[in-house]
């Protein structure tokens, strides 16, 4: 059948299931968001592995899937090992891009900007100790960024003003030349993230996981019989925005339901 399954707390990992589209576009995907539980990044690793184990058996007898992303940074930092240690079908995580960022940096200075929770997680600076022990990485933790990105997908504009907060710190950084997005939702903000470094003459790379997940998933080589996989996408309370509704529907998904978590 080649059923992929892509779950976020939100809308972020849309970004995910776009490169999932490019690459595998005969597969059958299904893109899931906890939004009764949104955002993930304030919560305890308690409450989210407690959480996201409800969900993920939800998905796994509401939607047989061959394949699971967790397209969730904060999700796949902190439940990846007990999720694969408890499901039978592939997990693939989504953790932060610094490797790449770590290879693509000219200065050897990088910003890692994610969720506070990813932020502070052992995991994120295993990776950095991992693959970034030469390189000084900037760690700046938001979940405004996290909200912005979602009211941009509800029809909202983001503004120069509203990322000011945000993002100063790597404006007293100028050799920052990489900035690393460790959360699904920010590459939905990469246009105005540019902008913002542009508008103050600095051309600074966006370095996110999105298509390296997408060959990860195509390497499973996931069988489907279908010329061009449906999609249909799924959220664990009722949608509230007509604009996110729509663009949903503009991107192709081609059903919306309901998920009820046990």
């Amino acid at each position: 059948m080649g059923n992929v399954v892509i779950y976020d707390s939100g809308v972020g990992g849309l970004t995910i299931w776009e490169a999932v589209r490019r690459q595998c576009p005969t597969l059958h995907t299904v893109f899931v968001s906890d939004n009764q539980a949104f955002p993930y990044g304030t919560k305890s690793d308690g409450e989210l592995l407690d959480r996201i184990h409800r969900v993920v058996r939800s998905i796994a007898q509401s939607c047989a899937p061959d394949v699971l992303v967790v397209a969730c940074n904060t999700a796949s930092t902190v439940a990846l090992p007990s999720l694969r240690a408890e499901f039978d079908f592939p997990i693939v995580g989504v953790v932060p891009a610094i490797k790449p960022a770590a290879a693509v940096t000219k200065t050897g200075k990088i910003a890692l900007l994610a969720t506070p929770a990813t932020v502070q997680r052992a995991y994120t600076q295993q990776l950095i100790t991992e693959f970034a022990h030469n390189i000084d990485v900037l760690k700046i933790g938001s979940s405004r960024l996290v909200e912005l990105a979602e009211a941009k997908l509800r029809g909202a504009k983001v503004s120069d003003a509203d990322l000011v907060p945000i993002l100063s710190p790597i404006d007293n950084h100028s050799e920052i030349d990489v900035i690393v997005l460790a959360c699904t939702h920010f590459p939905l903000l990469a246009d105005e993230i540019t902008r913002y470094f542009h508008a103050r003459d600095r051309s600074i790379t966006l370095v996110d996981s999105a298509d390296a997940i997408a060959r990860r998933v195509a390497s499973l080589d996931v069988s489907s019989d279908s010329e061009i996989g449906q999609a249909m996408a799924v959220f664990t309370q009722q949608l509230n925005s007509d604009a996110l509704r729509n663009g949903l529907i503009d991107l192709g998904f081609n059903d919306i339901k309901v998920l009820d978590v046990d």
